[in-house]
């Protein structure tokens, strides 16, 4: 059932690529009913197959002489990032209901990345799962390139660039795996089952990891991300934060350490502490959490506050992943989900409320305006959103948090430590922005707008999009076994040897 996500996306986006110039209504409706399809079809699937564990979707040969097949399967972390997309695909579309410019073209792109984000996430095969990988980057830079702002050709090509070198790594790392594992087969099963050599484990685990963490933004490998969400559209940026950084923190977790599980073993020896890759990841994660909020708190465009942040709590996601626990693991899977859901509003209601009425980003400028006043649904709709970013009890990040940081401090209680003074700076670039943005009693400044005008009425994709991702992240921090009793399972068989 779920493989019709791919099917359908890819089959809409060539849908939309033939439809008409010049009737957006048009291209707009068909988006919005494959998104929802893509969606019903997520839940469905979610619901139907809850509590079961991987179960193969499609087995078929593609090129057998090199033992590749088109393999889709879902275990239950699949089937979780697989429902995150249907929702940020769906509010994708609705935060973009007011592009005029080539509609029909922006949606084909936009339709053929969710197309690609689900192929991976069902992949289970290393090649099917890198070709998806792959077909996933290249609308990016469309989606930028053509309907970005703030230097747009710049941030398109940094993301492709950064990427693209990513992508060599993990196919160089893949290529080794197949070549050392006797070239039988490409199945992520088969080649977990292998037996490779734990000598090339130890340099294949460090490459392919860096690789996909390109993507996920980890530090100091993270420079696009704020760049590429700046300048993308509002759906692209939702998208890059809500589930294509995803993407490299899966492969992280789906290759490298399901491939690769001895790579993270001790070296024998430490220096300051640190005595394996584990460690060094570890390490470069806190940074990264700390990193990206710090630089946030001192940010004067609204969009680099949660661009930065994005950096930040995907830091939790990799530290999670580090603690090779099943409390740190699925607090990582689950901080995944959160922070798509949430990453997805804040972008959806800075760059299409909030920007689109007022025509600035700067903070300087927002604090004059009084939007709680003037847009009192915006601010009050970031006010959830930023609180729940920053980890209050009853939505989806606290659980999430608290999971990974519980993970961390039974792996290294410094991690945790450390994590914590990230999460601190969290709460001040929250409010900081939120006060600026919102509520400031700053003087209106004549001089750079017209203050008087009345700023447009807020629309019905609007609040649709922003009460689908609320919910999402609410329903899921009031009832979180919704989605830990899919995932655990799951986790427990990749920390016991891979793919079971």
């Amino acid at each position: 059932m779920l493989a019709w996500t791919i099917y359908l996306s890819f089959a809409g986006a060539a849908a939309q690529a033939l439809l008409p110039k010049g009737k957006p209504a048009l291209a707009r409706a068909l988006a919005l009913l494959v998104a929802l399809a893509g969606l019903v079809i997520a839940v469905a699937g979610f619901i139907r197959e809850a509590g079961q564990g991987r179960v193969v979707l499609v087995d078929l040969p593609w090129v057998p002489a090199m033992g590749i097949h088109f393999m889709l399967a879902a275990d239950g972390i699949s089937r979780v990032l697989v429902l995150l997309t249907g929702l940020a695909a769906v509010a994708g579309v609705l935060f973009s209901w007011n592009i005029e410019l080539r509609t029909n073209e922006f949606f084909a792109f936009f339709l053929a990345l969710i197309g690609g984000v689900y192929g991976v996430f069902l992949s289970f095969d290393l090649f099917l799962l890198f070709a998806f990988y792959e077909i996933a980057i290249v609308p990016k830079y469309f989606l930028i390139a053509i309907w970005g702002s703030t230097r747009k050709e710049y941030a398109a090509m940094k993301l492709a660039l950064y990427s693209f070198v990513g992508s060599a790594m993990v196919l160089i790392g893949m290529l080794a795996a197949y070549a050392t594992a006797g070239s039988h087969s490409t199945g992520l099963v088969d080649l977990a089952r292998a037996g490779l050599p734990a000598h090339f484990q130890m340099w294949a685990f460090p490459l392919v990891f860096v690789g996909f963490a390109i993507l996920a933004g980890m530090w100091p490998f993270h420079t696009w991300a704020p760049t590429g969400h700046v300048a993308a559209p509002t759906a692209a940026s939702m998208l890059l934060a809500g589930v294509v950084m995803k993407l490299g923190a899966y492969g992280c977790l789906r290759v490298a350490m399901g491939l690769f599980p001895h790579g993270m073993d001790p070296w024998g020896w430490s220096l300051i502490g640190i005595g394996s890759w584990r460690d060094v990841f570890a390490v470069l994660a806190v940074i990264g959490i700390i990193y990206g909020a710090l630089v946030a708190l001192v940010q004067t465009d609204f969009k680099f506050v949660i661009g930065y942040s994005s950096v930040s709590h995907m830091g939790f996601v990799l530290l999670g992943l580090m603690t090779l626990n099943q409390i740190g693991v699925t607090g990582a899977v689950l901080q995944m989900f959160s922070h798509g859901v949430l990453a997805g509003l804040l972008f959806g209601i800075v760059g299409r409320i909030v920007y689109e009425r007022t025509h600035t980003r700067q903070l300087a400028e927002l604090e004059t305006m009084h939007l709680s006043k003037r847009l009192p649904f915006a601010a009050w709709a970031f006010t959830i959103a930023g609180i729940a970013s920053m980890g209050l009890p009853g939505f989806s990040g606290f659980v999430a948090e608290l999971q990974v940081l519980v993970g961390s401090w039974k792996a290294n209680p410094f991690w945790t430590a450390a994590a914590g003074i990230g999460i601190v700076v969290g709460v001040a670039y929250t409010w900081r922005a939120l006060q600026k943005a919102f509520f400031s009693d700053t003087p209106p400044a004549p001089h750079l707008h017209d203050h008087g005008h009345e700023l447009a009425a807020i629309t019905w994709p609007e609040v649709t999009g922003t009460a689908l991702l609320g919910l999402a992240s609410l329903v899921v921090g009031l009832y979180p076994r919704l989605l830990l009793d899919t995932i655990e399972p799951a986790v427990k068989a990749l920390l016991a040897g891979g793919m079971q």
